[in-house]
């Protein structure tokens, strides 16, 4: 059964590579239509112009973006890659005509913050067995934080309520950074 229309979709999926920015596209084109002018616009947080990309390689491209494709990196672009910052980055998809069919996502990015709540876990004195209070109770403070942050994306990238998303990131933030006794381990990510 053929489809009589696209049906565009994009997957961004949650990377821990700070470095890249990867986006999937999982669409249903159809075998009726021509697939032309792909575009993706891609707006960084804090950021008003977004920036439009031609992805090559047709359907169901997977891109791995990098600073300086994304324009937030302009020097040093061969030689070296800086980090691409955790935040709200809106997403657009579209093909001819790009006025009519398109999707857009709002994806929280949460890749520096996500590093950093591992290396916290992954600093904890945990052994197989029953852990000490004082772990238990930074266990108990991890999984907070981690809920936190899954409500955060929740509330940008389903609810698109992008204040409310960030003022959760923030303090769950604040709280990580506690936890860590003030101590970033990945920088620029607390």
């Amino acid at each position: 059964m053929s489809l009589s229309a696209h049906q565009l979709f994009l997957d961004v999926p949650d990377t821990y590579n700070p470095k890249i920015l990867r986006i999937v596209d999982t669409s249903q084109y159809s075998d009726l239509l021509p697939v032309t002018d792909e575009t993706i616009e891609v707006l960084p947080p804090g950021f008003n112009t977004a920036v439009v990309i031609y992805p090559s390689g047709g359907e169901n491209f997977n891109l791995a973006l990098s600073a300086c494709d994304l324009l937030l990196q302009t020097q040093n672009c061969g030689t070296s890659s800086e980090n691409i910052p955790d935040g709200i980055y809106v997403i657009k998809y579209s093909v001819n005509p790009n006025t009519k069919v398109f999707v857009e996502y709002n994806h929280l990015r949460v890749t520096q913050m996500m590093n950093s709540y591992y290396q916290v876990l992954a600093n904890l004195e945990i052994a197989a067995c029953e852990p000490s209070a004082e772990v238990k109770d930074s266990l108990n403070e991890l999984h907070f934080i981690k809920s936190l942050i899954d409500a955060a994306k929740a509330k940008v990238e389903y609810c698109h309520e992008n204040k409310e998303g960030m003022d959760l990131l923030k303090y769950a933030q604040a709280r990580l950074l506690k936890l860590n006794d003030g101590k970033c381990s990945i920088s620029g990510c607390c």
